[in-house]
């Protein structure tokens, strides 16, 4: 088994240590980096200078999609494929049709929703080398993390680290992937 190295995990102990820390990250030119943190942090996507979501596009077209599918659907069956005239209503109406439309509307955004989600954030992603850290585990507990990659075009393991040192890491570590 061959170790790849991935990037710099370095840890700080403050919500307002890892902001500075991705403020300053950010204005340092990196590229491929992510912040982990174990609470959502106000302002933390304009720290890291994150575009807006591309989900609201799925989950418009889904609703969309919907909607057209139960008028069409409402519109096909009452036409062609079972024309039944009662008391001299027309054979299709939007008025009639707007319920189904508006459940299948609601249905397929949430699709959308879930389906652009999975796919945007490349989901499932069954193996993350950050999971074999120790120090990574308490993510989810009381530190805050910022890793930098080494596919980002400014990463240079000895700059990048002084980097790091300099906004006041408590510790940097040096995350490798070991599966083949």
């Amino acid at each position: 088994m061959s170790a790849k190295p991935l990037g710099l995990l370095a840890q700080f102990e403050t919500a307002a240590d890892i902001m500075n820390a991705a403020l300053a990250v950010r204005d340092a030119g990196f590229k491929k980096w992510d912040v982990f943190t174990p609470f959502p942090i106000h302002g933390m996507d304009d720290a890291m200078a994150l575009p807006n979501s591309k989900v609201g596009y799925f989950t418009f077209a889904g609703g969309l999609t919907g909607f057209f599918t139960g008028m069409s659907m409402i519109w096909f069956m009452n036409k062609f494929d079972y024309p039944l005239v009662v008391g001299g209503k027309p054979l299709f109406t939007p008025l009639f049709a707007f319920p189904v439309s508006y459940e299948l509307t609601i249905l397929l955004s949430a699709f959308g929703t879930l389906f652009g989600l999975a796919l945007l954030n490349r989901l499932p992603k069954l193996h993350n080398p950050l999971f074999a850290s120790e120090r990574f585990k308490r993510a989810t507990n009381d530190k805050f993390f910022v890793f930098v990659e080494t596919a980002d075009p400014k990463f240079s393991e000895t700059e990048t680290r002084a980097l790091l040192e300099k906004l006041g890491a408590s510790a940097i570590e040096e995350i490798q992937d070991t599966k083949d």
